[in-house]
């Protein structure tokens, strides 16, 4: 099994997934943020609604959108960094947001650049040098409205 794939499998596993939200993102673990499907070009992320996660306007909190928003681009970088030598650093750099509708139930991320991560983290690797890759995940909600549109911009840089 590809390192790639090991990571998918944790993150797939509710149990080992929740353990790794308490121990490393709590905010994340108590607002209800959930991976949904992941596979290495495309994540899906949920953040409900609820008392945890709501503003005094009766919709999801920005910041709340923002957490499963980093989360679904987050996933995937992790995946493809997973076990990889030599091993390379991830950081966000840069989070754009643009809101077209209240957030007023559960809220779904989905990111599909998958490729596009991976081809920035390769390149990284080829040439020692840093890279970013700006990763789109826009939120639906039960419709499949768009509620928000994220870009998450990544920083790859090899560790020394």
């Amino acid at each position: 099994m590809n390192p790639s794939n090991e990571f998918i499998e944790l993150v797939r596993h509710p149990f080992k997934f929740r353990m790794f939200l308490l121990s490393k993102l709590p905010s994340a673990y108590f607002a209800g943020v959930r991976i949904k499907y992941i596979d290495e070009n495309r994540c899906k992320v949920t953040i409900p609604y609820q008392w945890f996660t709501r503003n005094p306007f009766s919709s999801t909190y920005f910041a709340c959108l923002s957490m499963a928003a980093e989360m679904s681009t987050g996933a995937l970088a992790m995946a493809h960094l997973h076990k990889r030598k030599p091993s390379v650093s991830m950081l966000v750099v840069k989070v754009e947001s643009e809101y077209f509708k209240k957030a007023t139930g559960k809220t779904t991320f989905i990111c599909e650049d998958g490729q596009l991560i991976k081809q920035a983290i390769e390149e990284t690797i080829r040439t020692g040098e840093p890279s970013s890759v700006r990763a789109a995940a826009p939120g639906l909600n039960h419709r499949e409205e768009t509620v928000a549109l994220f870009h998450i911009t990544w920083s790859f840089k090899v560790r020394q």
